[in-house]
Parts: structure tokens; C-alpha cells; sequence
């Protein structure tokens, strides 16, 4: 009995003992939460004063040129576009520069932001940690539950993956291939499925056998979707040519017109090669017309050397490609001329991010610290290679001379990664380029320049093994340091890279391009598609598909979001502050390229279900519109309707559901990264190629 009573009292007094340290190491960690949080505060107050100022510097230099597109209206004291002719003698910037130069901005402090939470997250599942339960109750009671929400959410399971009956694997595609039930209503019918849905195509294999009458099927039901497609492009055409023709773009909510881009027709000259592939030859001969008649790039402004080539430049050969018109070649040669402006005063050769069309002033983006851009200078190559393919004069082939001249200095400076900075320096007095950050991405900034590696190869007859090999290059070092796999399904995404070590395990939906690229390389690897480093690609390829498939299938209106943050246990959640939608195609235009290289129904299936969120959450009177947020169904569509929706979104979907297509990517054509389709050189010429 004494010894019980002796053990009892020194439980008790254990006990007291450890409720003090407890209260102690509560105070501790109190003290240490507030100053640690005082310096986080500090620092983001910071990092935004920083950017606010960054900003205004921005705007003060844009503010101090004076724009022909804008007037100050002196009755209502608001800004409204002026159709009139600008005054004389005035240094124009459009309104296409504030807008890409305010996205781009607001893309940096969104990086900034999601560099601090980071620090703010690790510094808090530190405190976790150490103070284990009590800390959190402790959190709680002072008002902190919102900075905890990531750590509670942590511990709520996601579904797993459904996966078909093991015998099935390995057998003939499973899912049915039925066509829509008569009197279908996308608007009334439709409901987005869900995620977690396929689980067999996440790690990027080939589950299915694809027989001849499965392809049959597919190409059948694709037949009667196509139309649905083809409804969307008439509905969308109409709306642009009723309210807004020859501007370039229609707001889709209001029904009006808007010149943002500097009054060259933007939507029109990017969905000419999108409607003849649809078929709607009256409706591009009419925009021919336009263009013949009122197309004029004299104008004293400043564009983005980059967005008018892809769209703009790209958008005329392809159109010339399709129906030998010269109309197309002849403005085309025009807005070269004036774009390859930009080329002029460079000391490395690297071309300014900016050029006015009319007097050739060029001069970089200013928010990027005098810099220029890797995928704004590195995707220039095929359409000037096509514009002198077509011409094959002096003129042009120095101005395509300059454009392969880039990539012939990135090769000289190339990493021993192969993987590039998006920041680079034109204008070093020793010649050469040099890197002037060290971020690694697939994402904005950096995305397409690994896309015409790989893509200028293929268009010239795939004899020019520089290109190729700066692709393979990147692939290895792409795999060997960006692609990881989620938690805990296993998808497959490219990370982000910063100083040598420090990784964001983000995912923009931009990067969803790299699935269709993949694929593509692998089936042109010179070492054959059986070999290790092409079926690499292809798995993940495929693999990376489905992560974007996802992205899309676990939203609430079945629709991605700009970017995704990975997290341990939760795979994935919207990135801060990306909850948007801008009817982007990176995710289609791999499903497309997939189903024309491997015929498996999946993706038209896949493209099928993003098609019908598309139309029933995006629709608007006249056009289709971008989304505040993808998880809301009520939400209302706003009133901007990107030209990219009609040149590569609707382009893709529909020749996704295309079987009969003269589009072919494997032999005849090469897409610019506008989804603009031209032929490859060994097609158009190929006497020259034997």
C-alpha cells in the first residue's frame, strides 16, 4: 500500500512537472510565432512595396507616351477608345502593352506571394511540430484557423483513383462509344463527372488494345460530336462578325467591340486557318475580303514582338498555306518586315520584346528589368522560316538568317541541363547573351522555346540535328531534375526550379502543352519509337496528360484553373490567387496530338467532357467568356473573350473530333505555338529533300 501510495504521488507530482514545462514551452512558442510572424509581415510588406513600385514605374513610362487608341473623354472623365485618326508626331503605345505588360506583373507578384507562403508554411508546421495538438488549440483561440487551413486539409484522404477489373487490362478498350441520345442539350443535360475517374492512364501506359473496329467506333461518334464543335465556332464567329468584325476582339458579355491590341483585326487574322478547317469557307472568304481591303499594319504603335508573330504573322501563312491566296502572303511579308525591326540595335543578336509597326522602335519590356524573354525571342522561328519557304528572296532569308540565329546563340550558351532561364540580357558588349535569373520552367516565360526546338527540326525536313538535339537535351534534363510525381495518386508534373535547389511544386496549365510535345518527339526520335528514350517520353507524355485531364475533371465545372500547387497527401489544390479560367488550349491540343498519334478513344472521350463544361459554363450571348473561378457553377462568364479561344481551343476540339482531317502531324504539318498549321518543308518542296 505505501508503495502504491508512493508511485501515486509521484505520478502527481510528474504530472504537475509536465503541465508547467507545457505552459513554458506554450509561451516559448508564442514568443517565437509573433516575432517570426512580425518579420514575415515585414517581409511582405516588403516584397510589395517592391512590386507596387516596380509597377509604377511601368505605368509612369506608359503613361508618359501618349496612345491613339485612348482619348479622355471630357464630359465623363473616362477612358474610351478613340476610332479616330492620332494626332501627329506622337510616340504611340497600344493598350496591347499595358495589357500583356500588367499580366506579366501581376504573374511576378503572384511568384513573390506563393515564395512567402511558402516561408509562412514551413515556419508553421514547424511550430506544429514542436507544439503538437496544444499549439493548435492554442492557434485556434487566437484567430489563426485561416493559417492552418492547408495543414488541417492535409489530414482529409482523397478518393483513390478508380481502377477497371484487373482482366481487363491488356484487353480491348472498355468504355463505352455511344452517341449523344436524341434531343440532347449540352445546357440541360450536361453535368461534369468528376475526378479520380481513369486511374489506369496515370502512370502514363497504354491499357488497351486499339483494334481496328474500336477506331471505327470512335471515328464514328467523333463524327456526330463534331458538329456540337462546329455549332460552338458558328455561334462564336457570328457573335465576333454581328458586333465587333475587323476589331480585334468582341467582348462577349456586352456585345461590343474592343481594340486593345492596336486596331489590326487580331481575332479575325487568328481564326482565318480555324475557319477553313471548320469548313466555313464563305465566312473566310469574307474575312479575306477584310484583310485585302482594310488590314493596314502602318500604324505608330508598339506591339509585342512575340503575341503579333504567333498570332498575327503565323495566322496569315497558315492561311496562305490552306488556299494559295496572296492576299495572305502579301500582308504577311508587310508585317515581317515591320516586326523584324526589332532585330536592329541588339548587340547579341537577341531581338527587342517590342517594336513600333511604323517607325521601328523597338525597346524591351520594362517591368522585365531591360531583359528579354526566352519564349517571346525563341518563338519566332517557323513562321519566318515559312515566310521565306514561300518567297525564298534576299530579304527574307536574312530576316530568317536572324531568327535561326537565336537559337544558334542559346546552343553556344546552352546549360549542361539544357534547360534555360527565361530572363537573358540582348544587349552584352561581348556578344553573347547571358542569363539574368535562374528560374527553371515549362510554364510562362519559357514554355514554347523548348516547343520550337523540337518543332523547327520537324519543319525542315528534320535534316537539321542542331535543333533535335537542344530538344533532347532538355527532355533529359527535364526528367532528371523538373518531373516528379504526386501524393498520393502518382500524377505526373514539372515543377519549378529557383536558385540552384529550391523547388515550387506548382503546375501551370500552359505546361499542359508538354503531354501533345512529348508524344510528338517520341514518335520522330531518330532512334526509333521502340527505343528507351522515346518510350520514356511517350509514358510521359501520356502520364502528364492525364495530370492536366485531372486538373480539369476534379473542378467543379469540370474546367482547370490557370495553375495548380502540389501538396503531400492532397495531390493537388487551385494555386493562390488562379482560380481562373482563360479559355486556354495547352490541355486539347495534347489530347489532339495524342489521338492522331496513338488512335486511343480516351482523349476524344476526355476532350469531350472539357468541351461540354466549356459550352455550357463559358457561353454567353454572343461569344464565350473567361471564368472569375472553375468552382462555381453560377458564376457569370466575363466579358473578354481571348483571340487564342477561336485559334486554338475551338481549333483543337474540333479537329480532335475530326477523323476525316486533312491535318496531319506526324507527316504533312507543323503547328506554331498559336495552333496555326503550316506544311512541313519535305511536303511543300520535296524534290528538294531527295
Amino acid at each position: 500500500m505505501a508503495t502504491k501510495k508512493l508511485k501515486n504521488r509521484r505520478g502527481a507530482k510528474s504530472k504537475g512537472g509536465n503541465h508547467t514545462l507545457k505552459i513554458l514551452l506554450l509561451a516559448g512558442i508564442c514568443i517565437i510565432m509573433g516575432v517570426m510572424f512580425t518579420l514575415m509581415g515585414g517581409l511582405r510588406e516588403a516584397l510589395n512595396r517592391q512590386a507596387l513600385h516596380r509597377q509604377g514605374m511601368v505605368q509612369e513610362q506608359l503613361d508618359a507616351n501618349n496612345n491613339p487608341g485612348l482619348r479622355k473623354d471630357s464630359v465623363h472623365g473616362e477612358m474610351m477608345h478613340a476610332l479616330t485618326k492620332p494626332p501627329p508626331k506622337q510616340d504611340i503605345e497600344s493598350q496591347l502593352r499595358r495589357n500583356h505588360e500588367q499580366s506579366l506583373i501581376e504573374q511576378a507578384q503572384e511568384r513573390q506571394r506563393r515564395i512567402l507562403e511558402d516561408h509562412e508554411q514551413r515556419l508553421q508546421d514547424r511550430v506544429m511540430m514542436a507544439a503538437g495538438g496544444a499549439a493548435h488549440d492554442l492557434v485556434q483561440r487566437r484567430g489563426r484557423g485561416e493559417l492552418l487551413r492547408h495543414h488541417e486539409d492535409a489530414q482529409q484522404p482523397i478518393p483513390k483513383a478508380q481502377m477497371p477489373p484487373p482482366e481487363q487490362l491488356g484487353g480491348p478498350y472498355p468504355y463505352p462509344l455511344d452517341p449523344p441520345p436524341a434531343g440532347y442539350d449540352i445546357h440541360r443535360d450536361y453535368e461534369p463527372k468528376g475526378g479520380f475517374r481513369f486511374g489506369e492512364y496515370a502512370q502514363g501506359d497504354a491499357p488497351y488494345k486499339i483494334t481496328d473496329e474500336i477506331r471505327q467506333k470512335s471515328d464514328a461518334l467523333a463524327r456526330v460530336r463534331r458538329e456540337y464543335v462546329k455549332n460552338m465556332m458558328t455561334t462564336a464567329w457570328k457573335g465576333y462578325v454581328d458586333h465587333a468584325f475587323g476589331m480585334d476582339e468582341i467582348k462577349p458579355a456586352s456585345g461590343t467591340g474592343d481594340n486593345g491590341w492596336g486596331g489590326f483585326g487580331v481575332t479575325l487574322v487568328d481564326t482565318l486557318d480555324t475557319l477553313w478547317l471548320t469548313g466555313m469557307k464563305d465566312e473566310f472568304w469574307q474575312a479575306r475580303d477584310w484583310v485585302r481591303d482594310h488590314l493596314v499594319h502602318d500604324k505608330p504603335h508598339q506591339v509585342s514582338v512575340f503575341e503579333t508573330t504567333i498570332r498575327s504573322l503565323g495566322g496569315l501563312l497558315s492561311a496562305y498555306d490552306w488556299s494559295g491566296d496572296k492576299v495572305f502572303l502579301n500582308s504577311a511579308l508587310d508585317l515581317g518586315k515591320r516586326l523584324a525591326g526589332a532585330f536592329e540595335g541588339s548587340t547579341t543578336g537577341i531581338p527587342y520584346g517590342q517594336v513600333n509597326l511604323a517607325t521601328g522602335h523597338h525597346a524591351n519590356i520594362a517591368w522585365a528589368r531591360g531583359n528579354t524573354i526566352l519564349s517571346e525571342f525563341g518563338s519566332m522561328q517557323l513562321e519566318y522560316r515559312m515566310l521565306d519557304q514561300c518567297l525564298k528572296t534576299d530579304e527574307t532569308g536574312s530576316m530568317r538568317h536572324k531568327t535561326e540565329h537565336v537559337f544558334e546563340l542559346m546552343h553556344q550558351i546552352s546549360p549542361p541541363n539544357g534547360l534555360f532561364p527565361y530572363y537573358v540580357s540582348n544587349n552584352d558588349p561581348n556578344g553573347l547573351p547571358s542569363f539574368r535569373n535562374d528560374h527553371l520552367t515549362f510554364g510562362a516565360m519559357a514554355d514554347s522555346f523548348y516547343e520550337y526546338m523540337l518543332k523547327v527540326w520537324i519543319q525542315g525536313g528534320k535534316v537539321e540535328p542542331m535543333y533535335r538535339a537542344m530538344y533532347d537535351k532538355a527532355m533529359q534534363g527535364m526528367h532528371d531534375e523538373l518531373v516528379k510525381r504526386s501524393d498520393p495518386s502518382g500524377l505526373l508534373f514539372i515543377a519549378d526550379k529557383m536558385n540552384g535547389n529550391r523547388y515550387d511544386d506548382k503546375m501551370d496549365h500552359l505546361v499542359c502543352f508538354m503531354g501533345g510535345l512529348l508524344a510528338l518527339g517520341a514518335y520522330t526520335d531518330p532512334l526509333g519509337l521502340d527505343s528507351p528514350r522515346a518510350q520514356r517520353d511517350l509514358k510521359s507524355g501520356r502520364a502528364l496528360t492525364y495530370t492536366c485531364y485531372q486538373m480539369y475533371a476534379r473542378m467543379e465545372t469540370g474546367i482547370s484553373a490557370e495553375f495548380v500547387q502540389f501538396y503531400p497527401g492532397q495531390d493537388f489544390k487551385i494555386g493562390h490567387g488562379a482560380p481562373h479560367y482563360l479559355l486556354r488550349p495547352e490541355t486539347v491540343e495534347s489530347f489532339f496530338i495524342l489521338s492522331q498519334l496513338t488512335g486511343d478513344p480516351v482523349y476524344r472521350e476526355w476532350g469531350w467532357e472539357v468541351f461540354q463544361s466549356i459550352e455550357k459554363y463559358c457561353r454567353t450571348g454572343v461569344g464565350y467568356g473567361t471564368l472569375s473561378t472553375v468552382q462555381s457553377k453560377t458564376g457569370k462568364p466575363r466579358d473578354k473573350m481571348e483571340t487564342f479561344f477561336l485559334a486554338e481551343t475551338v481549333k483543337y476540339m474540333y479537329l480532335l473530333q475530326d477523323p476525316d482531317t486533312e491535318v496531319d502531324v506526324l507527316h504533312k504539318h507543323v503547328f506554331n505555338t498559336e495552333a496555326h498549321p503550316m506544311r512541313v518543308f519535305n511536303v511543300m518542296d520535296p524534290a528538294a529533300f531527295q
